[in-house]
């Protein structure tokens, strides 16, 4: 009973930060505030645990969030520039590297935890890779939302200058219009992935196998990934709670320790990216708002709606932001060893 209630009070906890995030416009506030609240409840001493079946289902439900983005309109636009968006992956997954290296050496982090803290991928997808590749989820779940809170702040406040644009998200439609075939199938690849991912040994497993499984078939224009919001908030809120609640007061003090030192690579990723921008912009001819959105290091989702009301190329803004995203999860791992190794023979 002391269990249940203890959890009762994390969920109310939860669902008022939530709302006090959503009503001042704070990205990712589905996630953000089971995380706050599961902090706050950790160092309180309240021990609880998210459950593994649970944190499974969540992570697979991240993995089809990725896949949805992968459409046949932004596979189309990849292939008639496929040169140009391999350029600037490449580009900003090389600067995300260096600004992560040089953190790893300087700013008191360990190596795994600044590469995936500096990876300009999707937040709550660079978490939970973290938590695989024997980095600091906890740390790394700082690093990755601070940046999200600058780097989408400030493409609403350019969005805004620009263009006009009020970058905020409509009220949430808790029950849209869905296609039943879609919705079953859709639950079928992530909870049949994060089964065959667990049970395959493979890192991440859970959350690459959905990925990969729904990116396949809809690209291929087979089935349409439906994610209602009663679906999405308990995944997201189940991963924050996994996260805030493994904080400890010494992670937490570490965190705002080196908070100056992550400050300066997050504004290092955003120069270095507004710098690739401005490239796009000089040698192409790209119009400037949309090599921004496009370059913007994280944010996905203030990005996708600013890029949806202004007059930009939405499609190149969504295909090089996704196409990243991808880029980091196949780079990212591999990335990860080589600097842990290099960091233990430098020791």
């Amino acid at each position: 009973m002391q269990t249940a209630l203890t959890w009762a009070g994390l969920l109310a906890a939860s669902v008022v930060i939530e709302a006090a995030l959503s009503a001042v416009h704070m990205p990712a506030a589905a996630l953000l505030g089971p995380m706050i609240a599961g902090i706050g409840f950790a160092l309180a001493g309240l021990k609880l645990r998210v459950p593994s079946l649970p944190f499974r289902a969540a992570q697979s439900i991240v993995g089809c969030i990725v896949a949805a983005a992968i459409t046949p309109a932004i596979l189309a636009t990849v292939l008639a520039d496929g040169p140009l968006f391999a350029a600037v992956i490449a580009a900003t997954l090389l600067a995300s590297a260096v600004i992560g290296w040089t953190l790893a050496l300087r700013g008191g982090l360990p190596g795994t935890t600044a590469i995936w803290g500096t990876s300009a991928g999707a937040a709550a997808a660079m978490v939970l890779m973290a938590r695989h590749y024997d980095a600091d989820s906890r740390l790394v779940a700082f690093m990755q939302y601070l940046r999200v809170v600058c780097v989408a702040g400030t493409a609403a406040l350019v969005g805004r200058l620009w263009a006009g644009v009020d970058a905020t998200a409509g009220p949430v439609v808790w029950l849209p219009p869905l296609q039943p075939v879609d919705l079953l199938a859709t639950v079928a690849i992530a909870f049949g992935g994060a089964f065959l991912g667990q049970r395959v040994r493979l890192p991440a497993g859970p959350m690459l196998l959905p990925m990969i499984l729904g990116a396949t078939l809809q690209g291929l224009g087979l089935i349409r990934i439906e994610l209602p919001p009663w679906l999405l908030v308990p995944s997201y809120a189940v991963i924050g709670w996994s996260i805030g609640l493994g904080f400890t007061r010494e992670v937490l003090i570490h965190a705002l320790r080196v908070l100056p030192q992550i400050m300066l690579s997050i504004i290092a990723l955003m120069a270095s990216c507004g710098l690739l921008a401005w490239l796009l912009v000089w040698l192409l001819g790209i119009d400037p708002l949309t090599a921004y959105l496009a370059t913007s290091p994280g944010g996905v989702d203030s990005i996708a709606v600013i890029a949806s009301t202004t007059n930009v190329d939405a499609g190149f803004v969504m295909a090089v932001q996704t196409l990243r995203l991808f880029g980091v999860m196949l780079v990212g791992p591999a990335l990860s060893r080589l600097i842990a190794e290099r960091m233990r023979i430098r020791r």
